[in-house]
C-alpha cells in the first residue's frame, strides 16, 4: 500500500513538473480581448440552423470547405486529402482529386480550375479533368506553414491565407492559445506566378473573401475575434482596417455571395478560460502542454453570420443544440441556398437563406 501510494505521488509531482516546466515552442503573447458579448440584440440566440439538411453522409470526416461547380455538383474538401464531388442532390459521390494533405479552402476560377488551399501542400490548382498541380509553397522565402482559405479575383489572382507559418494544422488549438502574429495575407498572380505577401502579423489568418466590386478583401483573424478589410483600390490602397472585433465565437471561413454580404462561419463559440487568462501567458503555456486528449472539447454550437461591407450584422443564424450541424467553418451562397463546411463533422449542410 505505502509503495503504490509513493508511485501515485511522484506521479502527481511529475505531471505537476511537465506542466510546469516542460519545454515548448509557444511564447504566449499576453492582450486584453473585449468581454465577450453577449447572445442578444444583433446575436440573439435562435435555432434556424437546425433545419439544415445534411447531405453526403458516411462519405468521409471534415468537410471543412464546400463549394458547387456550373452544373449544380457538390464539392467537399475531407480530412484524408479527398475532394469529393456529388449529385445536387448529395448522392452519387466520386473522387475529385487526392492532394495527399489536407485540403481546406476552394474556390473555382473562371476557367473552371478548382483552386485549394492545402494546409500541407499549398496553394494547389485542379483541372476539370483531375490533374493537380502545385502554385506555390513559400513567399519571400517563408514557406507556407498552414494555407488555409482563398477567394479568387474578377482578374485572375488568388487572395490566399497562410494561417500560422509557425504551427501545423495538427496544432492548431496551440497556435489559438499562444495568440501570436504567425498569419498572412498573401496573393498569386497566375500570370507572372509570382506570390506577394500583402499583410503579415496576422492572429491566425483564415478565411478570405474579395468584395463583388473587386476594391478590397476581407480576411478572417480567428484568434483576435475580428476581420479586416484590405484596401486593393482607391486612395486607401495597401491599406487595412478592422471591419468588426469582438465576435462572440470564433470566425474561420468567410465568402462573398458575390452581391451584398458577406457570411462568417462561427467555429466555436468564445472560450472563458482563454479570455480570462490572456494576459496571463504563463497559465496560457500551462494549458498548451495539457495533451490533447484531456483537453476540454468545445460545446456543439452552429453558428453564422451575414454582414454588409462596413461590417454590419443582416443576419444571425443559430443552433445551440447538441445535435447541431458543428463546428461550422464554411459557408458558401449558391442560388439563394446556404451550403455549410465543417472541420470534424461527416456531413454537408446546407439550408435557404431567411427571408428579411
Amino acid at each position: 500500500m505505502k509503495i503504490a501510494r509513493n508511485i501515485l505521488l511522484v506521479t502527481i509531482a511529475l505531471g505537476f513538473i511537465y506542466l510546469l516546466f516542460w519545454p515548448i515552442p509557444v511564447t504566449p503573447e499576453t492582450w486584453y480581448p473585449k468581454e465577450s458579448p453577449k447572445l442578444e440584440g444583433v446575436y440573439e440566440s435562435n435555432n434556424y440552423l437546425s433545419a439544415a439538411e445534411k447531405l453526403a453522409r458516411g462519405v468521409g470526416i471534415g468537410p471543412e470547405d464546400v463549394d458547387v461547380d456550373s452544373q449544380g455538383r457538390i464539392y467537399g474538401s475531407f480530412a484524408d486529402g479527398r475532394i469529393m464531388r456529388f449529385a445536387k442532390d448529395g448522392t452519387q459521390s466520386e473522387e475529385f482529386v487526392n492532394t495527399g494533405g489536407r485540403p481546406l479552402g476552394m474556390e473555382f476560377d473562371s476557367e473552371g480550375n478548382l483552386i485549394i488551399a492545402d494546409a500541407k501542400k499549398g496553394l494547389l490548382s485542379v483541372s476539370s479533368q483531375g490533374k493537380l498541380t502545385v502554385l506555390a509553397t513559400e513567399a519571400e522565402g517563408v514557406a507556407f506553414g498552414f494555407t488555409d482559405d482563398l477567394d479568387v479575383a474578377a482578374d485572375g489572382k488568388i487572395y490566399f491565407s497562410d494561417a500560422s507559418d509557425k504551427f501545423p494544422i495538427e496544432d492548431y488549438a496551440i497556435d489559438l492559445i499562444e495568440h501570436g502574429p504567425n498569419g498572412r495575407l498573401l496573393v498569386y498572380d497566375p500570370k507572372s506566378q509570382k506570390t506577394t505577401v500583402l499583410l503579415r502579423d496576422l492572429y491566425f489568418a483564415n478565411g478570405i473573401a474579395v468584395s463583388p466590386d473587386q476594391s478590397f478583401v476581407l480576411v478572417v483573424e480567428t484568434s483576435s475575434y475580428q476581420v479586416k478589410k484590405y484596401w486593393l483600390t482607391g486612395d486607401r490602397q495597401g491599406s487595412s482596417e478592422v471591419i468588426i472585433d469582438n465576435l462572440p465565437g470564433f470566425p474561420d471561413g468567410i465568402s462573398s455571395n458575390g452581391k451584398d454580404i458577406f457570411w462568417i462561419a462561427i467555429a466555436y463559440p468564445r472560450d472563458i478560460f482563454l479570455d480570462k487568462f490572456a494576459s496571463k501567458p504563463f497559465v496560457r503555456k500551462i494549458f498548451a502542454r495539457i495533451p490533447d486528449f484531456i483537453r476540454p472539447i468545445p460545446p456543439n454550437y452552429a453558428f453564422v453570420l451575414g454582414i454588409d461591407g462596413e461590417g454590419s450584422i443582416v443576419y444571425n443564424l443559430q443552433d445551440p443544440s447538441s445535435e447541431s450541424f458543428s463546428p461550422v467553418t464554411s459557408v458558401e451562397e449558391v442560388e439563394d441556398t446556404l451550403y455549410l463546411g465543417s472541420l470534424t463533422y461527416d456531413a454537408i449542410a446546407r439550408i435557404k437563406v431567411p427571408a428579411l
